[in-house]
């Protein structure tokens, strides 16, 4: 399962120019912008999409680890039945919180829109 389509956005400013793990600091839950941040993208909607796309890459990461670990068990290149097992568990886990957290994005998304102006 290949989902790096999604990182080949065009016209979104700064998005390859941080990684919200390292680059980006908050000051408090108020929405204001740390001098770091002000220099790097500028908005907090940039560094929540990193953030996302981050995740993204990760979890497709993890998938791609466990289908090459599958691979090469159903071969026999390998006889470690555990590295294939923590590979799948750990495909699985990334995939559900990817999977909740769109949802989630989707719910607060059709609450935005059902709001009267």
């Amino acid at each position: 399962m290949d989902i790096t389509a999604i990182t080949g956005l065009t016209g979104v400013p700064g998005l390859t120019g941080i990684s919200a793990d390292k680059d980006v600091e908050r000051a408090s839950l108020t929405g204001t912008l740390t001098d770091k941040e002000e220099k790097v993208g500028g908005s907090l909607f940039d560094a929540f999409l990193n953030s996302a796309i981050d995740n993204i890459k990760t979890t497709n990461a993890y998938l791609s680890d466990a289908e090459d670990e599958q691979i090469k068990f159903a071969m026999g290149e390998t006889e470690n039945f555990h590295d294939l097992t923590i590979a799948l568990q750990k495909a699985s886990a990334a995939l559900q919180y990817t999977v909740a957290v769109r949802d989630r994005l989707l719910d607060a998304y059709k609450e935005l829109m059902q709001m009267q102006i």
